[in-house]
């Protein structure tokens, strides 16, 4: 009898490890089918866990540093550190340890770096330049208990290039002046009073600060108590100029949740004059940089020269803890170039992928059915100003659709049956950008990736980011249009990997 019951064990526990080899093998399946479908060929991502802001870019011996709020452990908002990561092209990138990790003082949130060429903050050793990065430190605690000084901004120095960081010993820098909002630093070098400005987000305004060296700083101004939208809080703001007509404007942009031109997080911006003190906008025109639902938080790079480029977070907090993938969430935009155009007196600031983004030679998409790459750029050159549909579908029928509608003069993209939107019931509509250019024929590029669609039209003035879910890659492209030329100038060029 012992020997059967022993053999009848043996069996159970065999069949045990079978089912839970068969259940793992399974969940394993599932994670590679996700990554498969999901996980972006051209736009950064974590390996694993959470993702919202950019932070803390910088360009410095031809290598471009992102760091990202990140929560290592999950794939939801938690504790924030920043995680990191280098690129030399802005299209590939490497994944690096951990930059900042939480301390006692708080979270690690939004915020910036720049080279301290001239060692203004004296941490820099063996006559090398330091890297300072400043940043909000949250503390959880100090919000549980109703406080309202519980964000402060803190700095931390490298002298390694950017790997490895320590911490100022004087933290806060700069203390809460008594609200409850007071986040997401951005430092620049204004170099016309030879100072270090930082921008700071308060509530629904922002504030100017000033400092010698990065670590004393005093309060100069405040701007945007009665400019823009203010249907949200405002975060992550930013502060850069721009030559236009042999003349340098200033850009002041500053992102908002909710609020956005087509509900939940987006960004703003101002156009105008600063004068080492004082931000002063040249319109009351309130203009967003991208009028879809997925880019938030977009900041510049730092040490670029005049060139700015800028990287948003490519989601919406509408849905970002529920969207489907398994073990990450979250994707940065395409790197943005910026510049400015004007039309009809007014002054906008339109972004186009940066050079860097290379694809392969276009080719007309007519004969195209069953072979796309995972990601590609579609081309409409100059045409008429006329409604035009471009669909892309897979197998099951599901398809996001974007172009243009004359009557209303708006582009827009409909995902409505793009596919999975079970996660969000906001998330299956159509959204619309109002068409700025007052040309009289339109251009587009669009970015399409396996699960985003990045629209840049007339030149960058109108822009549009979505995500999108679908149950199976999209393989075919049709173009819906009384032009029957306009098939004939649409081209599509593959994403060039490594």
């Amino acid at each position: 009898m012992r020997a059967i019951a022993k053999c009848t064990m043996l069996f159970v526990l065999a069949k045990l490890f079978v089912l839970n080899a068969s259940a793992q093998n399974h969940a394993q399946l599932q994670i590679d089918s996700n990554e498969m479908l999901y996980r972006p060929a051209q736009h950064f991502t974590p390996l694993k866990g959470w993702m919202n802001d950019p932070n803390g870019m910088f360009y410095l011996d031809g290598v471009y540093h992102l760091y990202y709020q990140h929560y290592p452990n999950a794939t939801v908002w938690g504790p924030m550190h920043w995680g990191h990561a280098t690129s030399r092209d802005l299209m590939h990138w490497e994944h690096k340890p951990i930059a900042i990790y939480p301390d006692s003082i708080g979270m690690i949130f939004s915020g910036s770096a720049v080279v301290d060429k001239n060692n203004s903050s004296g941490l820099g050793i063996n006559g090398k330049a330091p890297l300072i990065a400043i940043f909000t430190q949250h503390n959880m605690d100090g919000e549980k208990a109703g406080k309202i000084d519980f964000q402060n901004q803190s700095i931390a120095y490298s002298n390694d290039g950017g790997i490895s960081w320590k911490m100022y010993a004087g933290n806060p820098v700069v203390k809460n002046p008594g609200i409850k909002d007071f986040r997401d630093p951005k430092v620049i070098w204004h170099e016309a009073s030879k100072k270090w400005v930082m921008i700071v987000a308060v509530k629904n305004k922002v504030s100017l600060y000033s400092s010698s060296n990065l670590i004393a700083w005093s309060k100069e101004s405040d701007f945007g108590t009665e400019l823009g939208s203010h249907d949200g809080v405002w975060e992550c703001p930013d502060l850069f100029s721009l030559e236009y007509n042999k003349k340098q404007y200033w850009v002041l942009t500053v992102s908002i949740n909710p609020g956005g031109p087509n509900k939940g997080s987006a960004t703003q911006y101002f156009v105008g004059n600063f004068d080492g003190k004082q931000f002063t906008a040249n319109s009351t025109k309130t203009k967003w940089m991208d009028y879809g639902a997925d880019n938030y938080a977009g900041v510049t790079w730092s040490n670029t020269g005049d060139r700015k480029i800028s990287i948003g977070w490519m989601s919406n907090w509408l849905y970002a803890q529920q969207v489907p993938t398994v073990n990450w969430r979250s994707a940065t935009t395409t790197a943005r170039a910026l510049s400015l155009q004007t039309v009809k007196g007014e002054m906008y600031l339109s972004s186009l992928p940066v050079k860097e983004v290379k694809f392969a030679a276009s080719k007309s998409i007519q004969g195209i059915s069953e072979k796309i790459a995972s990601a590609y750029k579609i081309n409409i050159p100059s045409v008429s100003l006329q409604d035009f549909t471009i669909s892309l579908s897979n197998k099951q029928g599901e398809h996001i659709d974007f172009g243009y509608d004359q009557k209303t003069n708006q582009f827009f993209i409909d995902r409505t049956n793009a596919g999975n939107h079970d996660f969000n019931s906001e998330f299956a509509v159509k959204h619309f950008a109002p068409r700025i250019s007052n040309a009289h024929s339109t251009n587009l590029e669009i970015i399409i990736d396996k699960a985003s669609i990045e629209m840049f039209a007339d030149n960058g003035l109108t822009v549009m980011t979505d995500i999108f879910f679908p149950t199976s890659p999209y393989t075919k492209i049709n173009v819906i249009s009384k032009d029957r030329s306009l098939k004939e100038k649409v081209t599509i060029s593959n994403y060039l990997t490594p």
